[in-house]
């Protein structure tokens, strides 16, 4: 049985209602109030308030399909599974059922729903850790060797341990894998990173065997689970959230016990298709295809398969971005967009494609998803505008970084430095830079200094990601949740000033200062600014009662409430005004957290903007604080 992707996306959501859990709708892909991330890079991520004990407005049993993006694979796309932007589907059960229900639940969504077969299902659980008082998953294992033996498959458990253990190990015959912290799951990582107070819990994955793929000894002696060859890829992993840490670091049992379920939908509907291939179904094949028309090479040719994939993955992850709001530029997200589009060009280039093609891919991306995300149609034009500016714009840059590669390469050389300046500035990737010192006979590259550079900024930016995540909202400090508020107030201050067509593009909150991305095409005056101010510092002297209702969300539209740009909302809505709905200063589609009332925001100061500057085309970002 073969089943086509939007089958798959309704077989599952399908499944999960017919099981009482409300449908959340995605998100968008630029997070609120989040700033642990340039993107949201999950499907549990816009819901961690309510992983953490706050009540949803659909209850206690959730289902989504979560578009998310993350820019740690950029460089890695090029595989059969590895991808920028991806869809998760996500089942949530906060504090009702267990592992009893969901893991016969997975068994069955994928042998009876998607038609895959159970003797190439795979599974990993948590081999526990004596001396923080986790004890080994056995309740998984024994719910997992039932559900197998019912189908009539041996199921062995085998210890592996860890990732490299298993090089060495291999299967051993086994059919449910024991690991240590590769199957454990919190918001920081491994439990020995965890902080006191912070909840976490050992998780389960599926995995489903390619026979065909054979291990390649590159990657280790024995193939496992968790091998990089591709014989197994995972599909799915149930987080079971039971554990909070004392601050002695051993680990007690939490009174709300969730369950977090993820399933990358690409890799999903590409074994339902029985292909080990996520390029080979959906959106991602039609772009291929098309891509084979212009070019006139095949996909199947071994050698163009990563230009390929590249190509397809890069143009609708930013087709997603732009529609979600972010422009291409050069800071964070928007340069994020720039580079996933230069990147698309220069694989293009190297197909053959002719310039100026790549913008007639958006009516694929689009068509596909129409009935999913009709903002991609709704904003077609638009989004086809941008991939043609950033195209004409990057083959500027790239005359500009050719000459700059003769002058560096006067002397037949070219430094780690000076190819990291051309991949920085210019956005030549490496193999770019080998190419055209190639053609100019230029053979002394230092390509290892050039890499352990590129290793050193890697880490920097991830190390600054993870400061920005000690400081983000989801602490729900005094001090974020203050300037959370402050925000609502500097929105709809905004509006008063500078016209109602200003809305919210993007949001970071930290326990130093608010920054807000808002849609406006020109720099704002002095004038401009100050009466911004004196708005927001006059409504925190008012001292407003802030409110949050529970309503329909055609309730909340009508009453005209400020929502997150190209997001889906439930038929049931948090929102949160700064006075009574009637009478409201502002109204927001909001899960918190708040001031009870906008007085206290001024106990801490006075609201004053730092900053303002444009960070991509049509829009601007305010940088403040109240101090």
């Amino acid at each position: 049985m073969s089943v086509t992707p939007n089958e798959v996306r309704e077989k599952y959501l399908k499944f999960f209602k017919a099981r009482n859990h409300a449908v959340v709708p995605s998100a968008s892909l630029v997070p609120l109030n989040d700033p642990s991330t340039l993107f949201v890079s999950s499907g549990m991520q816009p819901l961690v308030p309510y992983l953490l004990g706050q009540p949803h407005p659909g209850g206690n049993r959730l289902v989504n399909i979560q578009k998310s993006v993350r820019t740690g694979d950029i460089e890695e796309v090029g595989d059969n599974r590895h991808l920028t932007f991806f869809e998760m589907f996500g089942n949530w059960s906060l504090g009702d059922y267990f592992k009893q229900e969901q893991l016969p639940w997975v068994f069955e969504l994928l042998t009876k729903e998607l038609g895959l077969d159970p003797k190439r299902i795979y599974v990993t659980v948590y081999a526990g850790d004596e001396k923080l008082g986790v004890p080994k998953d056995d309740e998984s294992v024994s719910i997992w060797k039932k559900l197998f033996t019912e189908v009539g498959i041996e199921a062995k458990d085998v210890v592996i341990g860890s990732e490299a253990a298993g090089y060495e190990k291999g299967l051993q015959g086994g059919r449910i894998f024991y690991y240590g912290d590769k199957n454990w799951w919190s918001r920081s990582g491994v439990p020995a990173n965890m902080p006191a107070g912070e909840p976490g819990g050992p998780d389960s994955e599926v995995f489903y065997e390619f026979p065909h793929i054979q291990h390649d000894t590159k990657f280790g002696k024995e193939c496992h689970v968790n091998c990089d060859c591709g014989r197994f890829i995972e599909l799915g992993n149930s987080v079971f959230m039971e554990y909070i840490k004392r601050e002695d670091g051993s680990f007690e049992k939490l009174k709300q016990q969730n369950v977090d379920f993820g399933g990358g939908f690409e890799r999903l509907s590409a074994a339902a298709s029985n292909t080990d291939d996520a390029y080979g179904v959906g959106a991602l094949a039609d772009i291929i295809k098309k891509t084979e028309e212009w070019s006139g090479k095949k996909y199947n040719d071994q050698d163009n398969k990563k230009a390929f994939r590249v190509v397809a993955d890069h143009v609708r992850a930013a087709v997603f971005l732009i529609g979600d709001g972010v422009e291409p530029g050069n800071a964070e997200r928007s340069y994020v967009v720039r580079r996933l589009l230069r990147r698309a060009v220069r694989f293009a280039d190297v197909l053959g494609v002719p310039p100026g093609h790549l913008a007639q891919l958006v009516t694929i991306v689009a068509k596909e998803y129409a009935q999913s995300y009709p903002n991609l149609s709704e904003n077609q034009t638009s989004i086809e505008q941008s991939i043609e500016r950033e195209e004409v714009q990057f083959r500027k840059t790239l005359q500009r970084g050719i000459k700059e590669l003769e002058r560096f390469a006067g002397d037949g050389t070219i430094t780690s430095q000076d190819a990291f300046q051309l991949f920085t500035t210019y956005g030549f990737p490496l193999e770019l830079i080998l190419e055209e010192a190639g053609t100019r006979g230029i053979k002394q590259i230092d390509i290892e200094g050039f890499k352990e550079l590129l290793k050193q900024h890697q880490n920097l930016s991830r190390a600054g990601s993870e400061q920005k995540f000690k400081g983000g909202l989801a602490d729900t400090s005094e001090k974020t949740t203050r300037l959370h508020t402050a925000h609502h107030l500097l929105l709809k201050a905004l509006q008063i000033v500078l016209g109602p067509e200003v809305h919210q593009r993007g949001s970071n909150i930290t326990q130093e200062r608010l920054r807000i991305d808002f849609s406006y095409g020109q720099k704002m005056t002095p004038e401009q600014k100050a009466e911004v101010e004196r708005i927001v510092n006059e409504k925190i002297k008012e001292d407003i009662a802030v409110v949050q209702t529970l309503m329909p969300k055609e309730e909340a539209e009508k009453l005209g409430a400020e929502h997150e740009f190209g997001a889906k909302y439930p038929d049931r809505v948090s929102v949160y005004s700064v006075g009574p709905l009637d009478q409201a200063f502002s109204i927001e589609f909001c899960g918190g957290p708040h001031v009870e009332h906008t007085g206290q925001i001024g106990e801490a100061g006075v609201f004053k903007i730092q900053k303002e500057e444009a960070v991509a085309q049509g829009v601007r970002r305010i940088k403040a604080v109240i101090e």
